[in-house]
């Protein structure tokens, strides 16, 4: 099995530092954060072959009390890994399956009258919870979608005129196949500005598909998921969201942050570029980032890893290069390439 705790970034994406770079005087604590992430990636290794990328920026996400879109084919362990994420974590858990005759009351919950007291009571829906996981969130029409953009934003519903708030921490997890799929509806750009991040998942390499089959050879369990143990209580989860929000950032890579997000917008290849919602994920995510690699401060290595998740899905790429077959990460990619790195 290829090792999950591997903290090396898939090719393409910038390198981490050496062992000796890392030899640095931390004025945070970051062990017991660094420490508990690690036991959260063995955790998920008991199930999981590869997809290092997919889980490195899940921890970041949660780290960054941000929201995630996991977008693949069927089959390439998008459900099960945020499934086995949630199962490391001691929260509450609720699975929405979205299909397109959910209405938004079936998310949120539903006013039902109540004939003992002659009243109308509030029954909370499946968003009441601490992680949701949204399946297939492209198999529900607009209006349905639409039930989310509150309560992803300000994490709060109001029904009826009273204000419901979500208990901390609050984290959707979405997943959804390529929208060249029959029944799907494409998920407005106000919806996807309200994720931190877009993973793309791949297939797996030659190794790890073997790996994968000789795993399910050899393993009799009925359920493999039952393996996995919670090692995170949410009191000891907010604690470390609190201590990301501290991590050191210089000016010059606050000004980096801005100038990558500036770009985007003056590019002549993206016909919409970031909003200054994308200039806070990304200096959000980078804070994760370094934590993950156990420093209090943030380098621009940081910025570029987070860059691409943090991006693809808040730029459009213009019709003509679209056509051309210039991707989003391409483009991405050109931007952090033409742009000076602060040092």
């Amino acid at each position: 099995m290829d090792n999950i705790e591997n903290l090396n970034p898939e090719p393409g994406q910038p390198a981490l530092p050496d062992n000796n770079e890392n030899q640095f005087e931390t004025r945070i604590d970051m062990i017991e954060l660094r420490a508990s992430l690690e036991k959260v990636k063995h955790e998920i290794s008991k199930v999981i072959v590869g997809q290092e990328n997919m889980i490195e920026h899940l921890l970041a996400a949660l780290l960054s009390n941000g929201h995630v879109l996991i977008e693949g084919v069927p089959g390439v362990a998008k459900t099960i890994t945020a499934k086995l994420l949630a199962r490391t974590i001691d929260v509450g858990f609720s699975r929405i399956q979205f299909t397109p005759d959910l209405m938004p009351s079936d998310i949120l919950g539903t006013s039902v009258f109540n004939v003992k007291t002659s009243e109308f009571e509030f029954k909370q829906g499946p968003v009441f919870s601490n992680f949701i996981l949204i399946d297939e969130i492209n198999r529900s029409p607009a209006k349905t979608q639409a039930a989310l953009f509150e309560v992803m934003e300000e994490r709060q519903i109001t029904m009826d005129g009273i204000r419901y708030p979500m208990e901390e921490p609050f984290l959707v997890v979405a997943t959804q196949n390529p929208i060249e799929h029959e029944g799907t509806y494409r998920l407005p750009e106000a919806q996807l500005d309200r994720f931190l991040f877009k993973i793309n998942v791949s297939y797996p390499d030659l190794k790890q598909e073997i790996e994968i089959i000789r795993n399910q050879h050899e393993n009799k369990a009925e359920d493999k998921t039952e393996a996995v143990n919670r090692v995170i209580s949410a009191g000891q989860l907010k604690n470390y969201q609190k201590l990301v929000k501290e991590i050191i950032v210089e000016s010059q890579l606050i000004e980096y942050i801005a100038r990558i997000i500036v770009n985007t917008r003056e590019n002549q290849f993206l016909y919409l570029g970031a909003s200054p919602r994308a200039s806070l994920a990304l200096l959000t995510a980078s804070k994760a980032f370094a934590a993950l690699r156990g420093r209090d401060f943030v380098t621009p290595e940081d910025i570029k890893e987070a860059s691409y998740a943090v991006l693809r899905h808040r730029v459009i790429v213009s019709p003509e290069r679209e056509m051309e077959g210039l991707t989003a990460d391409e483009i991405i990619r050109q931007i952090l390439e033409g742009i000076e790195i602060p040092r």
